[in-house]
């Protein structure tokens, strides 16, 4: 679908992993993307020929306001992610998280700037009390990754009482997977997730996948999660987009699938297209994770007429492999 709307957008955090897909697709679909990033860990490789690129950071004002001068929105991707990191150094997470987004907000608020889409987290909700989980869950973050997020909500909700930013908040659980069209291949750096972390054993690089429990109340033993392809992910922030240039309306919206893989599966499929029999080593629990995460996602198909297309995991494992072998 081809948009007729020139808005320009900053997006910020967009030579990631998550924010490049982003910023291809609100290309096709008509707008003019900037990438904001200060490449800790971004690529720019992931940036495809011909995109307007700014090398700055968020906890920088100056290199912010120059980024937002002559734009209409902004979507903002950049922030530390890792959860169990974020117990340890609740400070980075906050200088980071917090500040660099009020930064942000701020001069966005200065330039006038009244569209904010920002990429939050399922980690808001904190332990599931009932899945799938709707925008109604309880918001009970079990780590500090997830306490920024929710905070940052709550600071869009007063900045959009108080100064008029209207912004949706989009709360998604697990990316995977790489550009369907395989023009995107910038590795993540430092993968804390299954499907990399399965992807770097398959190429050799780690010995073996941890499996943590094999004793949940799930039909194979291991833990479920929602995952939605990245494709699929940067589809809804430019359908959110399309959202606040027709309504006048903030909105929380959860993006997932409702059907969610367990570990024992993706690495069934992992070893399917790889054709690579690699190491499995049982592990013990962790603490805080749940058997079950899956996201209630009718909002998102209400509001914004997004569904995910792309999230089997035969997509998500073949689109992955393709990005790493290549």
């Amino acid at each position: 679908m081809n948009h007729c709307s020139t808005l320009k957008v900053l997006v910020v955090g967009g030579a990631g992993y998550i924010g490049s897909h982003v910023t291809k697709a609100l290309a096709e679909a008509g707008y003019q993307p900037t990438v904001f990033d200060n490449l800790s860990t971004g690529l720019r490789k992931n940036l495809l020929p011909g995109t307007p690129f700014i090398h700055g950071d968020i906890l920088i004002s100056d290199q912010i306001a120059q980024g937002l001068k002559n734009m209409d929105a902004i979507i903002h991707l950049a922030a530390l992610k890792a959860a169990g990191e974020s117990m340890i150094f609740p400070e980075k997470y906050a200088t980071h998280n917090l500040t660099g987004t009020i930064n942000l907000l701020n001069a966005a608020v200065k330039e006038g700037i009244t569209k904010f889409v920002f990429s939050s987290s399922a980690a808001v909700y904190g332990e599931p009390k009932y899945v799938p989980m709707d925008e109604n869950h309880s918001t009970e973050p079990i780590n500090f990754y997830g306490y920024t997020k929710l905070e940052i909500e709550r600071l869009l909700n007063w900045y959009d009482q108080l100064k008029g930013l209207r912004s949706v908040c989009l709360r998604y659980f697990n990316a995977a997977g790489y550009d369907i069209d395989g023009q995107l291949n910038g590795l993540e750096q430092n993968p804390q997730n299954l499907f990399p972390i399965v992807m770097e054993t398959i190429m050799g690089i780690r010995e073996y996948v941890p499996v943590f429990g094999e004793d949940y109340d799930t039909p194979d033993g291991t833990g479920i999660r929602d995952y939605i392809h990245v494709s699929d992910l940067a589809k809804a922030h430019v359908k959110a987009l399309n959202y606040l240039e027709t309504e006048d309306k903030s909105q929380c919206i959860n993006l997932g699938t409702a059907s969610g893989l367990s570990v024992k599966e993706v690495l069934r499929v992992s070893k399917e297209h790889s054709k690579i029999d690699f190491e499995i080593r049982t592990k013990p629990r962790r603490p805080g994770d749940p058997p079950k995460v899956l996201a209630d996602s009718r909002k998102a198909l209400k509001l914004l007429k997004w569904s995910a297309q792309h999230s089997d995991v035969d997509t998500i494992v073949s689109t992955m492999l393709k990005a790493y072998q290549s």
